[in-house]
């Protein structure tokens, strides 16, 4: 009896359920063991409607070659944590995945280093548990790492780079501007290239990169980069500039990058849109992230120091100059002796060059391991 109704799967089902003679197809116990998983599990992917299979008149579900492909990818993703409602509208659009992967990296490094914050908050706690005073330290601490776990997932775009990304190339003007942030720029991405000096054994990260006008210096020399924006679009365009680069989705407080994974770090016209006071966490993952004896290069708009800022913005305004007044105003020009400071502190030799009053290169090279 088995054997009829096997011979009478095999020889009707092609036509039952819509398959050309020759098409393969199984039934969900088979699906399933060919998946390693359950025909429970299977059922439920349907239920969702990730995958829709045909079935035979006796109510047989049919896998054909395309289920079993789509379940295949299913089984990956959810493995990685994607949802199944992500999962469902990449696959109704034919996507290729790679903007959820990248979402989905970027969250799980936000998790992680979260993960990290909170045991270096615990040890803390632990040395003060046997203490007199020790609620009120706890509670400090605890303050503490909910403001750092804020500043890590909350940064916000303010500007709108995604909006920006398919015209930015051309809206980078040189000249023509009473007040023009973008004066010596190419001049800028060559000097932060040859300050580098990278080997071809190295590896290097460009973050914030944009479009990645700075990392096409690199990629011309045959030198490996990963390239990290918090802009998908943006990472998209440079994808498309510079097919087979590696894109990170990311940001300066949450580098999705392991430690010391790199030899060299790489950025310009990026780190003035972090506020002042999370510039310094910004170093932390750089730090974090850059090996021993790696280099920073990073091409800015920052003024010397705090009075360096205050006559800088006197003398726009005695002119009359709004336009340089505004962009000022809006953005995060950061406080270079601020950021040498830090570096110098942590080990690092540094050397500057100042190309016009408010853009600054800034090399640091770390000469012992960091604190992280």
């Amino acid at each position: 009896m088995f054997f009829e109704n096997t011979l009478y799967l095999y020889v009707t089902l092609p036509f039952i359920v819509g398959f050309e003679k020759g098409d393969s197809y199984m039934k969900i116990a088979e699906a399933a063991k060919k998946l390693e998983t359950t025909p429970r599990t299977i059922r439920f992917y349907e239920e969702k409607g990730l995958i829709a299979p045909k079935k035979a008149s006796n109510g047989y579900r049919i896998y054909a070659e395309e289920e079993v492909r789509d379940l295949r990818t299913i089984l990956a993703l959810r493995e990685v944590g994607l949802s199944t409602k992500e999962i469902k509208k990449a696959l109704e659009q034919n996507d290729d995945f790679t903007e959820y992967l990248h979402t989905q990296r970027s969250m799980l490094n936000e998790e992680m280093l979260q993960i990290r914050d909170m045991m270096a908050t615990v040890d803390r706690m632990i040395e003060v548990s046997g203490k007199a005073g020790k609620e009120e330290q706890m509670m400090d601490m605890a303050r503490e790492l909910k403001g750092l776990k804020e500043k890590r997932t909350h940064w916000h775009d303010r500007w709108n780079f995604d909006h920006q990304a398919r015209d930015y190339d051309d809206n980078i003007k040189t000249t023509g501007y009473r007040f023009n942030v973008h004066q010596d720029y190419e001049e800028a991405l060559e000097k932060v290239h040859t300050w580098v000096d990278a080997s071809h054994e190295e590896r290097g990260v460009d973050i914030g990169a944009g479009t990645g006008n700075l990392t096409r210096l690199f990629l011309q020399q045959g030198i490996s980069m990963a390239v990290v924006d918090q802009s998908k679009e943006m990472l998209k365009v440079c994808g498309e500039k510079h097919p087979g680069v590696e894109t990170r989705l990311g940001h300066f407080l949450s580098l999705p990058l392991n430690d010391q994974e790199v030899d060299f770090v790489v950025s310009s016209y990026a780190l003035h849109h972090l506020p002042d006071e999370d510039k310094e966490l910004a170093l932390q993952e750089i730090d974090r992230v850059l090996s021993d004896y790696g280099r920073v290069v990073i091409a800015d708009l920052m003024f010397k120091d705090e009075s360096n800022r205050k006559s800088t913005l006197e003398s726009y305004q005695e002119e009359g100059n709004d336009e340089a007044v505004e962009a000022i105003e809006d953005e995060y020009y950061a406080d270079r002796s601020r950021l040498i400071r830090w570096w110098e502190e942590h080990g690092y030799e540094v050397k500057v060059h100042q190309f016009h009053p408010i853009l600054h290169l800034l090399y640091a090279q770390k000469m012992e391991r960091g604190v992280s």
